[in-house]
């Protein structure tokens, strides 16, 4: 079996997590979802941390990372490691980077309206189950080094830790917002390299 080039050279393919870690990602995905809805013991307990958490850090620092999963910052990002891509020769790899990010907004925008959950400082309001941003990063920045170098791969989970870190300490997210979508962003990257390696290994038999 051909192993992942850790350089990204043309006709490789990212690496992918083992069957247990995704069935483990799925089913922490459920179970944390099903507590939002019935606001169970785990979303209860999931509040009080996030209470004794916001604000422990200066504000324009946690802001600072919170915006790491603007649009504005990560996608371009992946953009240029997508374009980088189809200078080297991976036009497969570059499009279903592109599909990834394109899955986020389908996902979670109905988990929001779905779950209906308030934030942390903004009680009357809706939508903030699962984490746009933190989803956002997972799949731009882990994409963009699946397309660029596997050696990029710690930076990406910095980058994402970081943005994840920086919505709960502003109070923008509860952490199982963020977890939700640390789980369903490695679920949409899972999908995406599986089915790009399908497309290559079709093409070699072919």
């Amino acid at each position: 079996m051909r192993q992942p080039d850790p350089l990204g050279r043309p006709g490789t393919t990212p690496p992918v997590p083992g069957r247990p870690a995704l069935f483990s990602a799925l089913v922490a995905l459920a179970v944390v979802t099903w507590q939002v809805l019935v606001h169970g013991p785990l979303a209860r307990l999931d509040e009080r941390v996030s209470r004794a958490l916001v604000d422990t850090v200066p504000r324009p620092l946690s802001e600072l990372g919170a915006d790491l999963g603007n649009l504005a910052v990560a996608l371009p990002v992946l953009g240029c490691a997508m374009a980088y891509a189809v200078w080297r020769g991976r036009r497969t790899a570059a499009l279903y980077a592109g599909l990834a990010m394109a899955l986020v907004p389908l996902l979670v925008i109905p988990l929001k309206e779905w779950t209906a959950r308030p934030g942390p400082l903004e009680p009357w309001a809706q939508g903030y189950y699962p984490s746009g941003h933190t989803a956002t990063a997972v799949v731009a920045y882990f994409g963009a080094a699946f397309l660029v170098s596997n050696r990029l791969i710690p930076v990406a989970a910095v980058l994402t830790a970081v943005t994840g870190t920086g919505l709960i300490l502003r109070g923008y997210h509860w952490p199982l917002d963020v977890l939700a979508s640390l789980c369903l962003g490695a679920l949409i990257l899972a999908v995406s390299s599986t089915r790009q390696r399908s497309r290559n290994t079709c093409r070699s038999s072919g």
